[in-house]
């Protein structure tokens, strides 16, 4: 008979090699992926059912027999079961393991069948209700229990109770210590794989932030051939991939590294599984080269992951990353980041080529409010020299069919300042016509700031406002100065002044402010408030008109913009 200490010593050797079984399958990646999974899903547990049910028969097989018994290590496949994926999971593998033991006979087939199905439900029972990381010791307390419970069965319900006795007295020991340290050793193993795992993500999620600092400025552009190959390039020149590409829906926008001879951008997507992403939003993994279906003899790409690009929560194209093997659950935890951070980028993009033709909408809509406007003073001055001065009223026309041709451009068509004081010019001689002697009008424009690009018809509302507003009601008529600097620090600034009638603070004050959607109540408000509201939809809420005004004494209107190209401007 042996003695406690010789079935401990062959428990520890059967015990080593249910451990090492489970260490090789660890090594496989579909294996690591399950144990670096934390949370588990209906498929998950059917997986440990699976798994750890076929340990728990090796564990079986492994056994000593003794006193018409089998000293074993069936219960780490169920344990393990249960701790891991809860109490379905442990039930499932411990009816795998207990069926399989039931089969094979002996006095003691029935309380081993029942004892392995409790432990592995008693393990699924403290992951449910103790559902923080496992540990080691947490886990060798689990095989205690579990040993000790099992030997309880045995004597319940084994017969005869002497030779069940005598068996326990036998393997209780051996078989509580033995087995719940196997089971400990297991979990410290699984603990080892997911802080792998965990290392090996955060080493990722680096590499994928640097990846996404640099291709930013690219994906702005939005997704496109040209874009998609500087991207491609990035993650491929970062990474040790042999194969990047990314695609719309329809075709390969870019391909880079092996099998770039006949993976070309504008050929149409062929990849079953690049279609399947792109149809239910999910990465999907291709393991074959079948998977991958290239058609070309020479392509040594086997494997890839492939991760869709969504914007607004919809598919608009596909980030693929290839390998010449197997494609590891790090290269899946690098497509999901970069894939994730590409589809930010593209929405932002998305977001601001919105906001751009939300800009020139609103440019538009306050240029039409602009334009009724001068419309119908201009056509009151020629219209007061259509019977004494027909030649008078006959050129006026010809400046103001002047003036509303060049308003004909784009909003988003920028001027020099150049050209909209030319611009003015037209108008001041429309109203130069009705002021005669009584109007003066002044420039005082440094020659450096004639360049700056200015949004169109910026000036002649402030300049109708102070002929209008500030000249019309004096009868001596008086003077408007138009004043344009450029300062060293690239902005230029712009002023409308006139010494006329001026205006209180509280009639400034409510110049600019916005009345709902309804006109500016307070007299001149529409055109200035325009002006105000243009800059500050196009240049950004620091900027904008600003009025000083004294009644009697008169009013400026000034401005500041940035000498600075549009586009520029724009991308910034």
């Amino acid at each position: 008979m042996l003695i406690h200490h010789d079935i401990l010593l062959f428990l520890a050797q059967r015990m080593t090699i249910v451990i090492t079984i489970s260490f090789l399958l660890s090594r496989h990646p579909a294996i690591r992926r399950f144990f670096a999974n934390r949370t588990t899903t209906r498929e998950d547990v059917y997986r440990l059912i699976v798994i750890f049910g076929g340990l728990s028969i090796i564990g079986t097989y492994a056994a000593i027999p003794i006193d018409g018994a089998l000293a074993n290590s069936r219960v780490i496949g169920p344990v393990l079961a249960g701790l891991l994926g809860g109490p379905l999971a442990g039930f499932g593998a411990g009816l795998i393991g207990g069926v399989h033991r039931f089969a094979m006979g002996g006095f003691t087939a029935l309380a081993c069948a029942i004892s392995t199905i409790t432990e592995g439900l008693l393990a699924g029972l403290i992951r449910r209700y103790h559902p923080q990381a496992l540990s080691g010791t947490g886990a060798m307390i689990t095989g205690l229990m579990a040993e000790t419970i099992q030997m309880l069965i045995i004597l319940a319900v084994a017969r005869p109770f002497e030779d069940a006795v005598l068996l326990v007295s036998h393997i209780a020991l051996p078989m509580i210590t033995v087995n719940a340290v196997g089971i400990a050793v297991s979990v410290m193993l699984i603990q080892d794989i997911r802080s792998q795992e965990e290392q090996a993500g955060a080493l990722e999620a680096q590499k994928s932030l640097r990846i996404a600092n640099i291709t930013l400025p690219l994906l702005r552009r939005g997704l496109n051939e040209s874009s998609a190959l500087a991207v491609a390039n990035v993650v491929k020149d970062m990474t040790d991939l042999d194969a990047v590409a990314l695609t719309d829906r329809e075709k390969i926008l870019a391909h880079v590294g092996l099998g770039a001879d006949h993976h070309l951008a504008g050929q149409p997507i062929l990849t079953r599984a690049t279609e399947e992403a792109l149809q239910t939003g999910g990465p999907v993994v291709a393991s074959s080269q079948d998977e991958i279906h290239c058609a070309h003899p020479g392509c040594n790409l086997h494997a890839a992951v492939i991760v869709p690009l969504l914007s607004k929560d919809k598919p608009v194209g596909t980030l693929k990353l290839y390998r010449t093997k197997q494609v590891g659950i790090v290269d899946e935890e690098l497509a999901k980041g970069l894939a994730h951070l590409f589809s930010t980028q593209l929405e932002i993009a998305e977001l601001e080529r919105q906001a751009r033709l939300a800009a020139t909408a609103e440019i538009r809509a306050l240029q039409a409010q602009i334009n009724p406007h001068f419309l119908f003073n201009a056509l009151n001055t020629v219209a007061s020299y259509v019977r004494t001065h027909p030649e008078t009223a006959r050129n006026l026309l010809i400046q103001l069919g002047d003036f509303f041709r060049k308003n004909l451009r784009e909003p988003s068509q920028f001027v020099s300042l150049r050209e909209e004081l030319a611009h003015i010019e037209s108008y001041l001689a429309l109203e130069q016509a009705r002021f005669e002697d009584r109007l003066q009008v002044i420039h005082d424009i440094e020659e450096v700031a004639l360049s700056c690009p200015i949004p169109p018809l910026l000036l002649q509302p402030l300049v109708e406002n102070a002929l209008r507003h500030g000249l019309l009601p004096l009868r001596e008529g008086g003077s408007v100065t138009i004043r344009a600097h450029r300062h060293a620090d690239g902005h230029v600034d712009i002023s409308v002044e006139d010494d006329g009638v001026g205006m209180t603070p509280e009639k400034v004050e409510q110049l600019l402010v916005r009345n709902g959607s309804a006109p500016c109540a307070v007299s001149g408000g529409i055109g200035l408030r325009n002006v105000h509201e243009r800059l500050r939809s196009i240049y950004g809420p620091d900027y904008g008109l600003r009025i000083e005004s004294k009644p009697g004494l008169g009013t400026i209107c000034a401005l500041r913009i940035p000498d600075k190209d549009i586009s520029l401007l724009m991308a910034s």
